[in-house]
């Protein structure tokens, strides 16, 4: 065979190569899109009921890569919510689909239901085994609801009065360094990355109320923590090919098991909260055992839940249930409370009113702040705290399955897929429930013309919340800390940290956007979103501070 043949087979035979592989890839999504529709027939005459909703945009990912790829996610589900109804359906991969929640009476049937009926997805799960954060007892229901029941008393009012001070101590540290900053500046203004500064209080605060051992971030000390957070906020953006593995995965959740680069991201996470919740462990276990706490390890958090292993306790924790729960706390902890004041810190910039309001309560107030004077002698401080809370939530979505059938009533009609008029939905079990937790805090529909905007103001008027939004049954009508018998165990340490942070650094300094009040926020995607200046790296979100001089 002539050379010139020679090649003209071979380009022949790798045509028709890459001919059969698109076939064979067609075929087996066909056969897997057929199966999905059969096996939702095999479930019964208990069908889920169909609704209108988006198209299905991409023939493979539904419209799931539109919601990846869009800068805002919540206007997306809000816009689709005012077309479709309170319940919509949303396409999803792989001939899949999610009904997504926005209605009141839905919201509070699910939330009843959540846990035993609407559970994490398989995906999901296997992330968290994946990323080994938690152990195989505490993945059970019964393991779960034990260990909650350990903790609570550790996130008492009375357990977390007694933490307070452990805030204002953070707090006042960083208000040091930043004074220190200034003074050696040669001039009245610093710039200073608040999100790292942030991480820091958040991250000792937490080391000292949970663990009874100080990180030192504020001291100058490196933190393998906060290194690896921001190393997953600062990656740069996914592949095409990383965006599918991540779709995929909802279908085929092996996938993953494969070594992608956020997955190699996560599991570094995962190491490092491994190695630092085995050696605080193996501190406390054996301080315990050596009989040298002096009572410290019973007003931290881990004391609390190691508590449960007392013989008069009628709840028992393994040490692998003590240690998921230990980096649960680390990771779950640290970057929902950073995040959300570092929002703080940037509304006050963007929002010199605010700002000023609030600083002369806190002035007016006068000293130190005790616990319960946080909760009801500051009610700007409590306004703008939630209108933070209510605009940035940390976690903007979440995503369940239900295991049962249910029937899931709503609080005005939706019309089907069929144009049928319904008053309630039909959930046949293996079908995906969305709760757009963001979309629906700031929906126009249920918190008015104003929604999107920043005004804690609403908070204080007689009319400020509009009954739509007062019939969300969850803490303060936000599901920012979700609801049910899943709501957030540590809410109250939260509100209480962010109160502390704000009531010592808006008193003592003035916060502006370095680059003018214009300048421009977009959100990043580390384990959790973040806010970043517009096209810049990473997420220190660099603010100008100078010392409030009166």
């Amino acid at each position: 065979m002539g050379p010139d043949l020679y090649s003209m087979f071979l380009t022949v035979r790798n045509t028709l190569g890459r001919l059969v592989t698109l076939i064979d890839v067609a075929a087996i999504i066909a056969v897997i899109w057929a199966l999905r529709g059969a096996l939702r027939v095999a479930r019964g005459t208990f069908i889920t009921t169909r609704l209108r909703g988006p198209p299905r945009a991409n023939l493979i990912f539904g419209a799931m890569k539109q919601i990846i790829q869009s800068p805002d996610p919540s206007a997306l589900f809000e816009t689709w919510a005012r077309e479709f109804g309170v319940v919509y359906e949303v396409p999803t991969t792989l001939g899949g689909r999610k009904i997504m929640l926005s209605d009141p009476k839905a919201l509070a049937h699910y939330y009843s239901r959540e846990t035993w009926t609407y559970v994490l997805t398989e995906d999901t799960r296997l992330i968290l085994r994946r990323t080994e954060f938690c152990g195989h007892k505490a993945k059970t229901t019964r393991g779960r609801h034990g260990q909650r029941k350990s903790l609570t008393p550790a996130f008492s009012q009375a357990a977390i009065r007694k933490l307070t001070p452990i805030f204002f101590n953070s707090t006042h540290k960083a208000k040091a360094a930043w004074d220190t900053m200034i003074d050696a500046s040669g001039s009245d203004n610093i710039v200073i990355k608040v999100q790292n500064w942030m991480n820091r209080i958040s991250l000792d605060s937490i080391g000292l109320a949970c663990f009874s051992h100080d990180f030192g971030t504020l001291d100058g000390k490196p933190a393998t923590v906060t290194e690896v957070f921001d190393t997953i906020a600062s990656a740069p953006k996914g592949s095409a090919v990383d965006m599918g593995f991540i779709l995929l995965s909802v279908v085929f959740p092996w996938l993953m098991y494969l070594p992608t680069p956020r997955i190699k991201l996560l599991r570094g996470m995962q190491e490092t909260m491994e190695d630092i919740s085995t050696k605080l462990l193996a501190r406390i276990m054996r301080e315990k055992e050596e009989g040298v706490l002096d009572g410290k390890e019973e007003k931290s958090i881990i004391g609390m839940l190691m508590k449960a292993n007392d013989s008069d306790s009628d709840i028992r924790s393994s040490p692998e249930e003590v240690l998921a729960q230990m980096k649960i706390l680390l990771a779950a902890g640290y970057e929902t409370t950073s995040i959300s004041m570092t929002w703080a810190l940037l509304e006050l910039a963007r929002n010199p009113g605010v700002q000023n309001k609030l600083r002369q309560e806190l002035l007016a107030f006068g000293g130190e702040p005790t616990y319960n004077q946080l909760q009801s002698n500051l009610p700007y401080l409590d306004a703008v705290v939630h209108e933070i809370l209510r605009v940035h939530p940390p976690v903007t979505d979440l995503l369940r399955v239900a295991v049962e059938n249910d029937i899931i009533p709503l609080s005005e009609p939706v019309v089907t897929k069929s144009g049928e008029v319904v008053n309630s939905l039909t959930v046949a079990s293996g079908t995906h429930i969305g709760i757009p937790i963001a979309s629906i805090n700031k929906s126009t529909e249920i918190w008015g013309s104003d929604a999107k905007v920043f005004r804690p103001e609403r908070w204080l008027e007689e009319n400020g919340i509009p009954k739509k939004a007062q019939d969300i049954q969850a803490y303060r009508h936000l599901l920012t800390f979700v609801d049910g018998p899943r709501t957030c165990i540590g809410k109250g340490f939260a509100l209480t940290e962010f109160k502390v942070v704000l009531s010592v650094l808006a008193k003592n300094f003035v916060f502006e956007m370095r680059d003018g009040p214009d300048t421009r926020v977009e959100l990043v995607m580390g384990v959790l979103l973040r806010p970043r200046i517009a096209g810049e790296q990473g997420s220190d979100v660099p603010l100008r501070i100078r010392r409030y001089e009166g």
